[in-house]
């Protein structure tokens, strides 16, 4: 990726604003595990919640920091890092839109988070109507929302500027900040529906202005919204498979042309289909949900074409480090390398958990998981593991590079005992989620004995082990913080290599319409309007007169 003005050093007052992301989402991981510890050990039946905290708000607490607030604030620093990397250091304005987003977004969660800890948002992560939250908790959201917006502004600003610049040099421009563009502008266009659910909908009704809200219609809303949501957390850890894991071992990008054009199927597949969420729901037709569901079969294309892609890079490099026979390539893998070791066992786990949610989209085969603790077991492979760990494999030489630090020998390895104990207690905790929820164990709710119930009776081993698991990745969270918080300080001053991978001799030239957003965007438009328009059409024109607040808690 030899680019006239690409940095091999992220510039110090770029690195400042990455960091000061950095640092949120990892309060955010040390509260909302504590959130979830305290949720699994309620559910195994031998622990209460001390001083009148409720169950719902602990869980309330774990969807919101972990879901959205540790995953938007690292991907923004992972983001602003990388563009800075590749297309070179911000412009003061653009960093100032960098800054002014991160200070939205900050007080927006300080703000929600508040609401949550005085029991006065007890919503859960998708706070669904009817439930009513207090204003300031659906102000706070937007607050994220409007700054996530300002940053991804820079973002996007920083790579224009890099295009404008190259112009007629026959260059592809940077592989990862075309990716970071292709993330924050299916975001953007995600964030549409629930700003409109959050601006029209919930915050007059919370105010007291309306006395009733069309619930139907906010869920439709979220979706539309929450289902890119998991794309726009999966995206970033692709970036780190695609370009900076090749570096790491020493090969090549496999293609760059695949992987811009996998970005590019993402980006236009990942809003139109979530529908798929609400197959139970009624008020939306049949055939429209079945529509969605297959667009939602067509995104399982570009996560295979990530999955060929990787492993024919590893294939590649292994061969030639001397790998003999049939997988004799995969034993000579940098398997101690925690840059390498972390993000792999995330690549393990996106195998049975893109399976399970072939299964979710499934519109016969969701009727029996709907709804059940199976479905929190799906997102924590996916998320919880197959993101994350990725995350943190990216964090082990991030955090370093922008502090001018190092990963020492010392830490490296302690970062892989870190990924092994978190892939055993989620093994744990997500198989007993997935068994338990077959036998019909459901989702989002406190410990009950349902008054002797006998099949309530053979979920409560599966919700011990769940325990178990929960505890044994609380560990692992509290060694991860420790090695953040000594590659932010204390780690030996040093020059930590931030990876970007070159592409294989043998890629071919990239095909120009995949860098022509116009093309893309006018797809992802026309798709959106083909899978929304009549359901939202039906749903305001059959509506009844909507629902008043419910404050259950």
């Amino acid at each position: 990726m030899s680019h006239t003005n690409s940095m091999t050093k992220v510039d110090r007052r770029d690195a400042k604003l990455a960091m000061a992301h950095i640092y949120v989402a990892f309060i955010a991981l040390l509260l909302g595990g504590l959130a979830g510890l305290l949720q699994v050990f309620v559910r195994s039946g031998q622990f209460t919640l001390p001083a009148g905290i409720g169950y719902y708000q602990v869980l309330t607490v774990h969807g919101v920091l972990l879901g959205l607030i540790l995953t938007t604030f690292f991907i923004y620093g992972f983001q602003i890092a990388s563009v800075s990397r590749t297309s070179g250091t911000f412009t003061n304005g653009q960093r100032r839109l960098g800054w002014i987003g991160f200070w939205l977004m900050t007080i927006g969660t300080a703000a929600a988070a508040t609401m949550v800890l005085l029991n006065k948002a007890t919503v859960l992560y998708t706070f669904y109507a009817p439930l009513k939250a207090h204003w300031i908790f659906y102000l706070g959201l937007t607050l994220v929302v409007v700054g996530s917006w300002v940053g991804g502004a820079g973002q996007i600003l920083r790579y224009a500027q890099w295009r404008k610049e190259n112009k007629g040099s026959g260059q592809r421009s940077p592989l990862l900040s075309f990716m970071v563009v292709v993330n924050n502008l299916m975001w953007f266009v995600a964030t549409l529906g629930v700003a409109a659910s959050v601006l029209i909908q919930l915050l007059p009704w919370s105010l007291g202005l309306v006395e009733r809200v069309d619930v139907a219609l906010s869920r439709t809303l979220f979706w539309y919204f929450g289902h890119a949501l998991v794309y726009f957390w999966l995206l970033p850890a692709y970036m780190v498979w695609y370009v900076v894991i090749p570096k790491v071992i020493g090969g090549k990008i496999f293609s760059d042309s695949l992987a811009r054009l996998s970005f590019m199927l993402f980006l236009i597949f990942s809003v139109p289909v979530g529908i798929h969420h609400q197959l139970t729901e009624p008020g939306i037709d049949g055939t429209w949900k079945f529509i969605q569901v297959v667009l939602t079969f067509a995104v399982i294309v570009p996560s295979l074409m990530t999955a060929f892609s990787m492993f024919a890079m590893f294939e590649l490099r292994g061969r030639e480090l001397g790998g003999k026979g049939l997988f004799g390539w995969f034993k000579k893998l940098p398997w101690k390398d925690a840059r390498f070791f972390v993000p792999f066992i995330g690549m393990v786990a996106f195998i049975p958990g893109g399976a399970g949610g072939i299964v979710n989209a499934s519109y016969q085969m969701n009727q029996l998981i709907h709804n059940t603790i199976w479905v929190t077991g799906h997102f924590h492979l996916t998320i919880a593991t197959a993101v994350v760990l990725t995350y943190f494999g990216a964090a082990f030489w991030l955090i370093p590079h922008l502090t001018g630090r190092t990963l020492t020998k010392s830490l490296n390895n302690l970062s892989n005992f870190a990924g092994i104990l978190w892939a055993t207690g989620m093994t744990i905790m997500s198989s007993a989620m997935h068994i338990a929820g077959l036998i019909g164990a459901p989702r989002r709710s406190d410990y009950s004995e349902y008054g002797g119930a006998s099949q309530a009776y053979d979920w409560i081993p599966y919700q011990i082990a769940q325990a178990v698991g929960g505890t044994i990745l609380f560990i692992a969270i509290l060694v991860i913080l420790y090695i953040v918080v000594k590659l932010a300080w204390f780690a030996p001053k040093g020059e930590e290599e931030f990876p970007v991978g070159d592409v294989h001799a043998l890629s071919g030239p990239t095909p120009a319409i995949l860098e022509n957003f116009k093309v893309w965007l006018v797809i992802l438009v026309a798709l959106i309007l083909f899978a929304y328009t009549v359901p939202i059409i039906d749903i305001i024109s059959n509506s009844p007169a909507g629902s008043k607040g419910y404050q259950l808690w």
